[in-house]
């Protein structure tokens, strides 16, 4: 046995470093390294199945050519040489007949560096000029908020938890998410830390808090601006801080004025006591840390939701102080721009949003061709019916780059055999965690997989699209560390400083935008009608990362129902039900359980065709519609009925 130092680039904040065990050329084992101080030794359990991930059945080995109809699922292999002919002749074709942005690359990040995404594949579909995609199923609302109240400026650090005296998670499930921040929770609360949740399920956090505040979904917004005018008419804001540091004050006020604690308890559902209780809390406890996460803005609300949160620190004097502050992403911290130094410059061709594909495909015969990688489509696009229709058109020549079988490679015309992170060079940041990884393979790749680098490089070539000076996949690493301002290791941990001490808000004039401009802050009142009554949200699974090891999950997912609701159509746990709108269904078991908030439904993200009873997911009832700024995706504002199946 050998062990092989590595990293995890998966779609989690904690970036994890990792030591992989490695037996007669297999991955043996993946555990927890202490290369990094927020790892400390243990990994998710996710990641410590890897092997299995790897040498699974569903595992794509060869490139594959479909020889039966779209959907069945019947390839034949060929070579790399065949597949990849095939492929640029057809994109050379497409491109020639029908124009450029006749292609459409649907793909998404968050699982990967910037080896694997935005850089040769952005040159490839920039210069054969296909369209650009608009990557807004996640973190669109919260980045526009982040950019415009702070200028992207970093939070706190997971590890500085430890030293705050209170601890607010607002929807966010560490558990499943984010388990290097419970450490650094218990070891606040150990030195008498107050812990509130704000979720609308009880989660195992929940359950364990000092104070949950369970919301109905879409209403964080209220929520937020409650606490807001309580803390302004109760002497809960820093006037200091707020002078020098802030601008928008009276118009945050302003705006807050209409959501008194009865009016948001009417919208939200949460008691006033206990909204009263989360802001005295605020004002008469520094070094509040709040966690926020992503539940909040998946909704018609989200930018305004998020921005509200991360305000709340800024009003109560938080930033700066010893524990004190927010957390959500640090991604601004990397100023790199993987495909300007892959030198990929974009086009200023049509841009379609993720959320839109399904349509598009369908309504939209302009587009021929469709690669897909790094991306499930069917499992996590919302309007899965319209995915699935658009992927079934005849004249759509799709192409789908993965490492498993996943339901999308099953209507693809060429399936390619990608590598997983354990067997590429890759280079990628945390966002929770502030560190910069540079590894190497562990292993070599099973069967025939390539890396994304190595294949969009060749296929770059193979159009003829290569110029002079263009960067190979072996030396972009050194040119992405360059563009980094990071030296040539393995792990980098920079010092990021405190807010408001030796680092201030990246806006244009360095100061904390309370309300960025006007629009802001307008609450959009919850979707919901007679006919779809139900709120139903999509939150993380433990055992997944969005869809990604939904192959070696088994058995079928339930649907969380409250007992209210439950009860007023005759459901008990076991029951199958059908869950229904306008745009579709999803049929699965139920379970009956009071760890949700009556009127809202919870099934997880990212289910795969085998964990439900009909081969649907949550997002075949998830709504087109985008968030209010940053045009985020609305899973959350999916409004449903149930009934027995």
């Amino acid at each position: 046995m050998s062990t092989h130092p590595s990293s995890c680039p998966l779609d989690c904040p904690d970036a994890c470093s990792l030591n992989v065990e490695v037996v007669d050329g297999r991955v043996h084992r993946v555990r927890g390294s202490k290369a990094t101080d927020l790892t400390a030794g243990f990994i998710c359990s996710k990641v410590s199945r890897m092997a299995e991930h790897l040498y699974c059945p569903e595992r794509v080995l060869e490139p594959l050519v479909r020889i039966g109809a779209k959907g069945s699922g019947r390839f034949k292999a060929v070579s790399w040489d065949e597949a990849l002919d095939r492929i640029a002749r057809r994109l050379a074709s497409v491109r020639d007949d029908h124009g450029g942005e006749a292609i459409l690359p649907c793909s998404y990040g968050g699982s990967n560096g910037w080896m694997t995404e935005g850089s040769f594949d952005a040159r490839l579909f920039a210069r054969l000029g296909a369209c650009r995609v608009n990557r807004n199923l996640c973190a669109a609302p919260s980045t526009a908020a982040a950019v415009a109240v702070y200028g992207k400026m970093p939070g706190l650090r997971l590890q500085d938890f430890a030293h705050s005296r209170q601890i607010i998670v607002w929807g966010c499930n560490p558990h499943a998410t984010s388990i290097h921040l419970l450490p650094h929770i218990k070891a606040a609360r150990k030195k008498g830390a107050v812990l509130v949740v704000v979720d609308p399920r009880r989660t195992r956090l929940a359950a364990d808090a000092d104070l949950h505040l369970a919301p109905r979904p879409g209403t964080d917004l209220v929520l937020a601006l409650a606490v807001h005018r309580w803390l302004f008419e109760n002497d809960g804001v820093d006037l200091d801080f707020l002078q020098r540091h802030c601008t928008g004050v009276e118009a945050l006020r302003e705006l807050a004025t209409p959501w008194t604690l009865e009016a948001a308890e009417a919208e939200c559902g949460v008691p006033a006591r206990d909204i009263e209780r989360l802001a005295h809390g605020l004002k008469t406890t520094p070094g509040t840390a709040i966690r926020c996460g992503w539940g909040s803005e998946r909704n018609r609300n989200g930018a305004s939701a998020t921005a509200a949160i991360l305000t709340l620190p800024a009003v109560t004097g938080q930033l700066g102080q010893s524990g004190g502050g927010f957390a959500m992403s640090n991604t601004g911290h990397w100023s790199v721009d993987p495909a300007a130094v892959a030198g990929a410059e974009q086009p200023p061709t049509r841009r379609i949003a993720l959320t839109g594909v399904g349509p598009a495909l369908v309504q939209d015969d302009r587009i021929r061709a469709l690669f897909v990688y790094n991306c499930n489509p069917l499992a996590t696009l919302p309007e899965q019916d319209a995915v699935r229709r658009g992927l079934a058109r005849e004249d759509l020549f799709t192409v789908v780059f993965e490492q498993v079988m996943t339901d999308t490679a099953q209507w693809a015309d060429v399936v390619l055999p990608a590598t997983t992170f354990l067997e590429h060079h890759e280079v990628h940041r945390g966002y929770g965690n502030v560190v910069l990884h540079n590894r190497a393979a562990a292993v070599q790749p099973v069967g025939q997989a390539r890396s994304n680098a190595s294949v969009f490089d060749e296929l770059v070539r193979r159009l003829g699209l290569q110029r002079d000076g263009d960067l190979t996949p072996e030396q972009l690493p050194a040119a992405l560390r360059a563009a980094a301002g990071a030296p040539d290791q393995r792990v980098f941990e920079p010092e990021v400083g405190d807010a408001f001490v030796d680092r201030f808000p990246w806006t244009d004039d360095g100061k904390v935008h309370l309300v960025p401009s006007e629009g802001w802050y307008a609450y959009a009142p919850d979707p919901a009608t007679a006919e779809f009554p139900l709120a139903l949200i999509s939150p993380a699974l433990g055992d997944q990362i969005t869809s990604t090891f939904g192959q070696l999950r088994s058995g079928t997912q339930a649907v969380q129902v409250h007992p209210q609701d439950a009860e007023a159509r005759g459901l008990s746990s076991g029951d199958a039900v059908r869950i229904w709108n306008t745009l579709g269904e999803v049929k699965v078991p139920v379970e009956v359980t009071d760890a949700i908030r009556p009127g809202t439904l919870c099934l997880p993200k990212g289910l795969w065709a085998r964990h439900t009873l009909d081969g649907n997911g949550p997002n075949a009832v998830a709504p087109p519609t985008l968030s209010d700024f940053g045009e985020g995706a609305c899973y959350n504002d999916a409004r449903v009925q149930l009934a027995p199946a």
